[in-house]
């Protein structure tokens, strides 16, 4: 059933321009929105967004993820130039990608490109999504789209194990 239903409403693969243009369009979202969080909120006060889910909280995260390497922002930011540049070259050497794999990589390029922007122009990464009900570390559009990259790798993973098992 799952399998008739990706058929008719997905595609199988994902071609080098609509994987370009979906990573574009995260970095795009992201450093639209950390701007709009620099010109509008003052560093550290929180602010109601989605109220008991989400509050908004500028904070400058000179580390990676969970802030991780704290005060590592050039390290960090060869990094994220490093991983972008292989994306590309990764994206770019096939026509085609697998679904999962090709969304994999567009949430990775736009993640990292949009996170390494902060890095090289501010020496931090701005950070503003906080979640409320739990603790969890304040992040940003490019974490999310990292995110789910690792999901959609997973995916891919999965799904490809399940394709290539003897019936």
């Amino acid at each position: 059933m799952m399998r008739s239903v990706r058929r008719k409403f997905l595609p199988n693969h994902l071609g080098r321009g609509p994987l370009l243009l979906l990573g574009l369009i995260i970095v795009i979202v992201d450093q639209v929105s950390k701007a709009w969080v620099r010109h509008s909120l003052e560093p550290g006060i929180p602010s109601e967004f989605l109220p008991g889910l989400i509050q908004l909280r500028w904070v400058r995260n000179t580390g990676a993820a969970f802030s991780l390497f704290s005060d590592s922002t050039t390290l960090l930011g060869v990094l994220s130039l490093l991983v972008g540049v292989t994306v590309v070259f990764w994206i770019w050497r096939s026509q085609q990608q697998p679904l999962w794999q090709g969304l994999a990589l567009a949430f990775l390029l736009g993640g990292t490109i949009g996170n390494g922007i902060d890095r090289w122009r501010l020496n931090h990464v701005t950070d503003f999504l906080e979640l409320v009900p739990v603790s969890f570390p304040i992040f940003n559009a490019a974490d999310i789209a990292i995110n789910l990259a690792v999901a959609c790798f997973a995916i891919d993973a999965l799904t490809r194990r399940h394709e290539h098992r003897p019936h």
